[in-house]
């Protein structure tokens, strides 16, 4: 398709997995919108992509755990352009007591993970379906196969991700709107992560992915329409073959390391 003049909308994309998939799509001559929270650096990305891949980049600063923000933006994004990818990255996680976390820290996260997500899909929704192609990549996690102690929110909330994503692929098919999820595990996007999933041990270790194979083979993966991405099938496997009552206490374990350490 002609993506000259349409674009990708990219939400967490600052750092991490989402700044990937905003170079991996610049990388294919696709027009790009950067959504992050404000001093991210995001104006010197957008520039570094549009002087190295000669693409049209826009961004947009704003906090989407905050409601008025999402519908600002969707207005925004509605009236100014013509969309054909829409990737929702943006998320929060968290190792805490549930007993120690605030009213605060446990409301962010669903509004950025849960509400931001579905409204934002929702609200471009009819700009997608006016494309003769279209896609939605939303990003889950493998923590949405299992509940886990001390992240008891996180994986509540990407569980919502992965149901949303598959039953609106199914309500979507005949149409020229392409839904898919991904479910990755951790990022090595930077030192500090990788440090904190160490001290998680094995379990943890066996999800350590890197961002830039995650965002061109998820990438790839859905423009073949891949309803549901697997990046890492070890960890899949073993997360759906374990019942639960075995991962649950394997899981929280080891996240009980990491709060320990």
């Amino acid at each position: 398709m002609d993506t000259k003049e349409s674009y990708a909308v990219v939400t967490g994309a600052s750092q991490g997995l989402g700044k990937s998939f905003a170079e991996n799509l610049a990388k294919k001559n696709i027009n790009v919108i950067l959504i992050s929270l404000p001093d991210q650096h995001l104006k010197e990305f957008s520039h570094y992509l549009k002087e190295l891949y000669k693409v049209k980049v826009h961004y947009y600063e704003t906090d989407l755990s905050v409601h008025e923000n999402v519908m600002k933006l969707t207005e925004w994004l509605n009236q100014s352009f013509e969309i054909h990818i829409l990737i929702n990255n943006a998320g929060i996680g968290g190792t805490k007591k549930f007993t120690e976390a605030s009213s605060d820290y446990i409301n962010t996260i669903l509004q950025v993970n849960v509400t931001a997500t579905s409204l934002i899909t929702h609200q471009l929704l009819p700009n997608l379906l006016k494309q003769p192609r279209a896609y939605i990549l939303n990003v889950s996690s493998m923590a949405a196969f299992s509940p886990i102690g001390f992240k008891t929110v996180y994986p509540a909330s990407k569980s919502f991700i992965h149901s949303f994503s598959r039953g609106l692929h199914e309500e979507l098919k005949g149409t020229s709107v392409c839904v898919s999820v991904v479910n990755p595990g951790a990022m090595k996007t930077n030192k500090d992560v990788c440090e904190r999933i160490e001290k998680q041990g094995f379990i943890g270790r066996l999800t350590l992915l890197n961002p830039d194979k995650v965002a061109s083979y998820c990438i790839r993966q859905l423009f073949k329409k891949d309803s549901v991405i697997m990046v890492n099938p070890i960890s899949w496997m073993t997360m759906k073959i374990l019942p639960i009552w075995i991962k649950l206490p394997l899981m929280t374990k080891a996240i009980k390391k990491e709060i320990e350490v």
